[in-house]
């Protein structure tokens, strides 16, 4: 039986691609997992292996897609392969080869490319924190706004105001000032003297 694995890091990126991939290999079956792919405890992930027999072939379309690191690449093959179950990978295809972990190539091309997969995103994850140092050298610094650096000082001391009054409902008060958020108001109206 030849099944199919699908792994994306959030809900909220599209599986389109591997469905699509996984669909033209004829899987039987197909698990998706909608995690980060450092984790083994995937649970769709450990459903396939369970479901998994001697003489089946599990397809991905990516060899990242079932983990992300060439050691955690290396054991989930040496498993497969103890138990005689055979992975292919699809990204390959455009040479016209797949990966076929069963024969001593395989097992080669296998790991130049998990090597090279984990090389590259080293090198994404350096580039990146080189970027995020080079800008708090510059004083800037990264993620979203805090939510009161939008609301007007004026506002702010107007808005505790009418909540020491006690004559309007916290929604006017938001309102009236411009809070857009229930949990900032409490932060820095309600709960600002704690």
């Amino acid at each position: 039986m030849k099944i199919g694995y699908i792994r994306v890091s959030r809900d909220k990126q599209a599986t389109a691609l591997q469905e699509d991939a996984l669909r033209s290999e004829q899987c039987e079956r197909v698990f998706t997992d909608k995690m980060s792919g450092k984790r083994f405890d995937r649970p769709e992930f450990l459903r396939m292996l369970d479901v998994a027999r001697l003489g089946d072939i599990i397809v991905v379309w990516r060899l990242d897609r079932l983990g992300r690191s060439l050691k955690q690449l290396i054991e989930t093959v040496t498993l497969l392969g103890e138990r005689g179950i055979e992975l292919r990978s699809l990204e390959l295809r455009s040479l016209k080869e797949n990966i076929d972990t069963t024969t001593p190539t395989g097992k080669l091309i296998f790991h130049i490319i998990g090597a090279m997969a984990e090389f590259k995103r080293d090198v994404i994850s350096e580039r990146t924190q080189a970027g995020l140092e080079a800008a708090r050298a510059r004083g800037r610094r990264g993620g979203r706004p805090k939510a009161i650096e939008k609301i007007e000082p004026r506002n702010l001391i107007r808005a505790k105001e009418l909540y020491a009054a006690k004559k309007n409902t916290i929604q006017e008060i938001m309102q009236m000032t411009g809070f857009k958020s229930r949990n900032t108001f409490y932060k820095y109206v309600v709960n600002a003297e704690r």
